[in-house]
């Protein structure tokens, strides 16, 4: 089961954060069609948060046609994100893994790393996609 985390720091909505969780998790099988996800009530109670937020988290899901509420009994997952990639992930994962233990022994903050990721993954799917136009 998923357990969610809030960064409080982030300029993103906590009940966007739920979201997003709850995607990555289908994208990378770590959630599947029929699992429950938490009671609301649960995840109120241990992010201390107003269970409001995590009811327009599951509605928006919901809303997306990737999980279904059934009144008394729970929040569950209709349909997966996860494309045909996921059986290479491990491997990839194990591989990203080792990559970010080296960046941390050049001591990278995780701030730093994520910034790396995200300015060398902008840069490499925007040459992907120059390529693929001239292509």
């Amino acid at each position: 089961m998923i357990e969610f985390l809030l960064d409080g720091h982030s300029q993103v909505a906590p009940y966007m954060q739920l979201v997003q969780q709850v995607k990555q998790g289908l994208r990378t099988g770590l959630i599947e069609p029929g699992d429950q996800l938490p009671k609301v009530r649960a995840v109120a109670e241990s992010l201390a948060i107003n269970p409001n937020t995590v009811l327009k988290a599951y509605r928006h899901l919901e809303a997306e046609g990737l999980v279904e509420g059934r009144p008394g009994v729970g929040t569950f997952v209709r349909r997966t994100l996860a494309g045909p990639s996921l059986a290479g992930q491990a491997e990839l994962r194990r591989e990203l893994v080792g990559w970010l233990r080296r960046a941390r022994t050049a001591g990278l903050e995780q701030e730093d790393v994520v910034a790396l990721i995200q300015t060398t993954m902008r840069a490499t799917f925007q040459d992907d996609e120059k390529r693929e136009e001239i292509a």
